[in-house]
């Protein structure tokens, strides 16, 4: 049988090809990036409250607790926000290589929080996936802003998985989710009451936009949201971060065969998408090299 930390990775596979697709839904939808994350924490945490009553879960946790994920769940909405909004200004392709660098915030992070030893080859990895990014921003430098933003995602995305990996440790992966994504709601319905967002408009979704977002909010979030959290306790914040490189691979695959040329990019854009791969195809061979002596 598989170890627990091989079927972590492979389950992590999973999840990171199904976050590749969310790029995708993201695009389809036609909503502006702040009321997308809104709706799809919404109705995530709608599924996540189900499925809490149908497995009888309890939710009781201290106060310190309580707002150390609220924090963690406005971390993970900002996230997802620059995400979507970055695809909205640039595209999925350029989005998701600059998301890569995650590995790189993920490596310097977690000694400046947690006082972690740094490992120097996973600063190295984290600067062959700079490498890969600078050859795509000199053959896509008119996204500039798309970048940035996508950049900013990638920073949020690596900081909320270093303050993850304390939480799994101590807590149920689905109550952390729950908050989480709670804490996320609340926040943005402050952000939307206070810029005077919500109107009668604002709630009126086509159909499209509809069953769009049950599948973001459902698959896509609930389901990779809760795995994921519970994936972490068996492996790094930097391994996690690092196979999350996959997104872009999957991803920018996915985009192609949907919306065909309009995200189709030049020869030198997938060179730098290649020195990702194999990034993460690195790493994992010298982890396993590394468990064995």
């Amino acid at each position: 049988m598989p170890s627990d930390n091989l079927k972590s990775y492979l389950h992590l596979h999973l999840i990171v090809f199904i976050w590749g697709f969310t790029a995708v839904l993201g695009a389809l939808i036609s909503l502006d990036a702040l009321p997308l994350v809104w709706f799809r924490m919404l109705f995530a945490v709608g599924f996540i409250s189900v499925y809490l009553v149908y497995k009888k879960i309890p939710l009781k946790i201290s106060t310190k607790t309580t707002f150390q994920f609220l924090f963690a769940g406005l971390i993970i909405a900002l996230h997802w926000y620059t995400f979507f909004h970055a695809i909205k200004i640039s595209n999925i392709s350029v989005t998701l290589a600059c998301l890569s660098t995650g590995a790189f915030f993920a490596s310097l992070l977690e000694p400046i929080l947690y006082g972690k030893k740094i490992v120097y080859y996973e600063v190295f990895f984290g600067l062959l996936v700079v490498v890969g990014l600078y050859i795509i921003f000199n053959v896509q430098g008119n996204y500039l802003w798309g970048m940035l933003t996508a950049l900013t995602s990638a920073f949020l995305s690596a900081l909320f998985a270093v303050i993850n990996s304390k939480f799994v440790k101590e807590y149920d992966p689905i109550v952390i989710s729950f908050y989480e994504l709670s804490g996320g709601v609340v926040f943005f319905t402050f952000l939307l009451l206070v810029t005077h967002s919500f109107s009668p408009t604002f709630f009126l979704l086509s159909v499209k936009d509809l069953m769009y977002l049950m599948i973001l909010s459902s698959v896509c979030t609930a389901y990779a949201f809760i795995a994921s959290t519970s994936i972490m306790k068996f492996l790094s914040p930097y391994t996690v971060m690092l196979t999350i490189n996959l997104e872009p691979i999957y991803g920018i695959i996915l985009a192609v065969l949907i919306f065909k040329e309009k995200e189709r990019m030049s020869f030198e854009f997938y060179i730098g998408a290649v020195i990702i791969l194999i990034t993460v195809l690195l790493n994992s061979v010298i982890k396993s090299y590394k468990k064995r002596i």
